[in-house]
């Protein structure tokens, strides 16, 4: 997709950002019907998102490019949610996977728990396990939901309803950027979604077993990730326009 000019992203945030997350949501899919895509990491945000969008597609979710990244090291749990969303919605979320020789090229280099080593370790693990496999995943796409909001930290809260990402070439659509965790929680519980029941355990952010655990209630929601850095954005690198 053409880099929009800055108007043009101003215009669009202007029109959007009184929408309530559905009508953000009907406008991304009137706005990019075959180019849009999901990306959905199974935390409770993202089933929120896929909530909605099948109840604005119905039978059509099925057709919608909603995928995941198994970076190899997820929680039991985050697979077993897989397999209770597809259940429940009727849809099968496409799973992208690193590239093999990558990921055992920079294990066998910098041995299995490198991101414990140092920030650029970390990053490299993320890298290699998330970002790139995410870019194959986007490629030819021009719009791309994501389920992040302002609350979820200090780094997220400037985001904006959409956003120009320059890492992957395409327009951000944050359809619960100004959503309460409150407000998020009211409905997952009142619509009966499925949710990684990690959260009841203190997770309030759940990515790879290896690097996520739960922390006390009122803490930050990324402070669960890489609790052993020191400072510094709590972000892997997906979002680069909030890291």
């Amino acid at each position: 997709m053409t880099l929009p000019h800055s108007e043009q992203i101003e215009t669009i945030i202007g029109q959007l950002q009184e929408f309530s997350p559905r009508e953000v949501l009907r406008w991304a899919l009137e706005r990019f019907p075959r180019t849009l895509a999901f990306s959905t990491s199974l935390g409770v945000e993202d089933q929120l998102l896929t909530h909605l969008l099948v109840e604005e597609l119905g039978a059509d979710a099925v057709d919608v490019n909603i995928f995941t990244l198994d970076t190899g090291r997820l929680f039991e749990e985050t697979y077993r949610l897989i397999e209770a969303t597809n259940a429940r919605y009727g849809i099968r979320i496409k799973v992208h996977f690193p590239d093999a020789g990558a990921v055992e090229e920079m294990v066998n280099r910098n041995g299995v728990n490198l991101f414990r080593e140092s920030v650029e370790k970390r990053k490299l693990c993320c890298r290699v396990r998330k970002v790139e496999p995410l870019k194959i995943a986007l490629h030819g796409y021009e719009g791309w939901l994501t389920g992040i909001r302002r609350a979820q930290s200090s780094e997220r809260s400037q985001m904006r309803v959409v956003e120009w990402d320059p890492g992957f070439g395409l327009l951000k659509i944050n359809p619960l950027w100004s959503v309460s965790t409150e407000s998020m929680w009211a409905s997952i519980r009142s619509e009966g979604i499925p949710y990684s029941h990690l959260h009841d355990k203190g997770f309030l952010s759940i990515g790879c077993a290896c690097c996520t655990r739960a922390v006390e209630p009122g803490a930050d929601e990324r402070s669960g990730r890489w609790w052993w850095e020191q400072g510094g954005h709590k972000e892997c690198g997906l979002h680069s326009s909030t890291s």
